[in-house]
């Protein structure tokens, strides 16, 4: 075991490198991440910039399974030992932290300016959850960063790939249930267009009302049991389509989406969920549309995760995103 670029000087401190540790094998050709992944810095060139959100604030508020905090620590650990396939960097940019429930706001408003500071440097940053709350802080600073660059109604599509639409009503309390129904408002407010899409939504999970605000909404909407290998063909295309009228992408992968068995790790493991190797071609599908500007992975719960393996999950999907195409 070898620590992994702990001499660097850290200008965040939230940066922590030791997390980035594994072997390293003697053949020419064989780097791993934790051989690449460096601090970033204000002058870095451009690339995947894996931020922290360690939040677990409105899983709490929303009554489910806390721990999603301690997530990005260990998406970091998993995703150290995998293979290097990438010639463009990747850079950790440390973790904004959530100090307890009623910091949630201000938390979320600290990661989006985070991520529009990455965004404006040319990076492409994904987020590690953390709960699903981390969705409306990162759509935040890409809204930020779309305003600072001028653009007045841009047509910014939301790719969820979750178990759950997160649609509730906010005006009770905002938690990891609410983030999309709070983006809906802002585009509102805004006066930009709402571009929805869930895949891999339960309708055992969801309400008819909750269903009824997709439709409201015009949401593209594929339920787990839609998504199978007679289908899934069928769904890419629809992806496509959707994908089509948007200038600007965020996808966002909640872990319930994948069945109990592969994501054990989550505050609503699902009984059936989509199985990974369906997921990874449609996250494939939106990371090769050119349109992607921002990513992030939730709800990974290191407190239940069984042999790491809702984390070598969150992993390979980083992985598979960030291959070179």
């Amino acid at each position: 075991m070898v620590e992994g670029n702990t001499d660097l000087h850290l200008a965040d401190p939230s940066i922590d490198m030791s997390l980035w540790a594994g072997r390293e094998d003697p053949e020419p050709d064989s780097l791993r991440w934790h051989q690449v992944v460096t601090p970033v810095k204000p002058d870095s060139a451009p690339g995947a910039a894996l931020l922290g959100f360690a939040s677990d604030a409105g899983v709490a508020r929303n009554q489910g399974r806390v721990g999603a905090a301690e997530g990005p620590r260990a998406v970091r650990r998993a995703l150290a030992p995998l293979a290097w396939h990438r010639s463009a960097p990747v850079f950790d940019a440390g973790d904004v932290s959530c100090h307890g429930n009623d910091d949630l706001e201000a938390a979320q408003q600290r990661l989006a300016e985070r991520v529009s500071t990455l965004l404006g440097s040319g990076h492409l940053p994904l987020v590690l959850g953390g709960g699903h709350e981390v969705a409306f802080g990162s759509w935040s600073g890409l809204a930020r960063h779309l305003e600072a660059q001028g653009e007045a109604r841009p047509r910014v599509g939301i790719v969820n790939l979750d178990a759950h639409f997160d649609l509730r009503d906010p005006s009770h309390v905002r938690s990891s249930g609410t983030p999309f129904a709070q983006i809906a408002a802002e585009c509102d407010t805004r006066g930009w267009p709402f571009r929805y899409a869930c895949l891999g939504v339960s309708r055992a999970s969801n309400t008819r009302a909750l269903f009824a605000r997709a439709r409201e909404l015009n949401a593209l909407v594929r339920e787990d049991h839609e998504i199978d290998a007679l289908r899934l063909d069928a769904v890419v295309r629809d992806l496509q389509r959707f994908m089509a009228h948007c200038d600007h992408l965020y996808l966002t992968v909640d872990l319930d989406v994948l069945p109990a068995a592969e994501a054990p790790g989550v505050s609503a493991p699902a009984a059936r969920g989509v199985p990974l190797a369906m997921v990874e071609t449609l996250i494939e599908s939106v990371r090769d549309s050119g349109k992607l500007r921002l990513a992030d992975i939730a709800e990974l719960n290191p407190s239940f995760d069984i042999d790491g393996r809702t984390a070598k999950a969150a992993a390979r999907l980083i992985h598979r995103l960030t291959l070179d195409t």
